[in-house]
């Protein structure tokens, strides 16, 4: 989610959004503009890339105006300027017109630096608008969303939605806008998993639930459904191994509070209470059965093996018995 320093008003006179995460940029501007257009329906948009941003042309758009109109001058890949245009934007950062609200879109780092310090010293307001390359930050980014829409979604659903849809975080806003849209009441992983069923990360952990909670038949019915729907046998192996690894970093783990074991494991607050849930039936012996079948597994769909549906159907059966190893025998 972007963040904003400075004023928090978009019509301030100078909007800097830094980052390369585009659908952060886009909402940035959009902010501006809905601003402006709310305090003046006619206000003119000018949407400039650096090479329609000649030198002279910041001038000529900022320009007073007889019928004093209200104006969004956008220009985006400000790092990309030519000098003779940075020296234009800088000196209108000194003075900036009235009824007018430039919005510069800047990636941030080395390149373009003396425009951006330039910006930041004039007192723009800023917005960050970060690439989100880590889960952490796609999570927050998705509760973010259903918070801003108003509604409710567990912490499994947003977990989900974030395994389901990947990285993208226009297909992740995309897909909250659907749920918030078609669904009433709470959102939770069930139905996360209706929507998004056939995605391969969501499908690939829904095979490794299964089979670390000893549901066989409920593990091998989505694994074939996983491999139908094209995902790769790889993704499943990986799910497989995180599920059977989480179950044997938490019962080795020493009791506590779901934050303490969570910071001592690596592991979110709700992962800890769900994988307490699936390690119910396990043994370290039947963890370490588990971990076998997952590295045979492995080796067998990356060449090791001649079926590697066979190889997975073998690890699925061999991790949901390990499961139930408690109390047997």
């Amino acid at each position: 989610m972007a963040r904003k320093t400075a004023s928090d008003d978009p019509l301030a006179p100078v909007t800097l959004a830094v980052g390369q995460e585009d659908l952060l940029l886009d909402r940035a501007v959009g902010e501006v503009v809905a601003a402006a257009r709310a305090a003046d329906a006619d206000t003119d948009v000018r949407d400039l890339t650096p090479d329609r941003l000649q030198p002279g042309t910041l001038a000529e758009l900022t320009s007073p105006s007889l019928f004093a109109e209200r104006k969004v001058v956008v220009v985006r890949d400000a790092q990309d300027l030519s000098a003779d245009t940075v020296k234009d934007v800088k000196a209108y950062l000194g003075s900036p017109a009235e009824e007018i609200t430039l919005v510069l879109l800047h990636a941030g780092g080395a390149k373009g630096k003396g425009l951006l310090d330039a910006a930041r010293k004039a007192g723009a307001r800023e917005v960050a608008c970060p690439k989100m390359t880590k889960p952490a930050d796609r999570l927050a980014f998705v509760r973010s969303e259903f918070r801003t829409a108003g509604r409710s979604a567990s912490p499994e659903a947003c977990q989900a939605l974030v395994e389901a849809i990947g990285s993208d975080l226009r297909e992740l806003a995309s897909a909250v806008s659907q749920l918030v849209a078609d669904v009433e009441g709470t959102i939770d992983e069930a139905v996360v998993g209706r929507y998004y069923t056939g995605r391969a990360e969501a499908s690939s952990f829904t095979v490794a639930d299964r089979a670390v909670e000893g549901r066989a038949a409920e593990a091998l019915e989505a694994l074939r459904w996983s491999l139908s729907t094209g995902v790769a046998p790889v993704l499943i192996t990986s799910a497989l191994a995180q599920g059977v690894r989480a179950i044997g970093k938490l019962s080795s783990a020493r009791g506590g509070r779901p934050a303490d074991l969570a910071r001592e494991l690596g592991m979110p607050p709700w992962k800890i209470d769900r994988v307490r849930q699936q390690m119910r039936g396990w043994t370290p012996d039947g963890v370490a059965v588990a971990l076998r079948a997952v590295a045979e597994a492995d080796a067998g769909v990356k060449g090791g093996g001649d079926d590697p549906e066979y190889t997975l159907e073998k690890a699925v059966v061999t991790i949901a018995r390990a499961a139930r190893s408690r109390g047997r025998g």
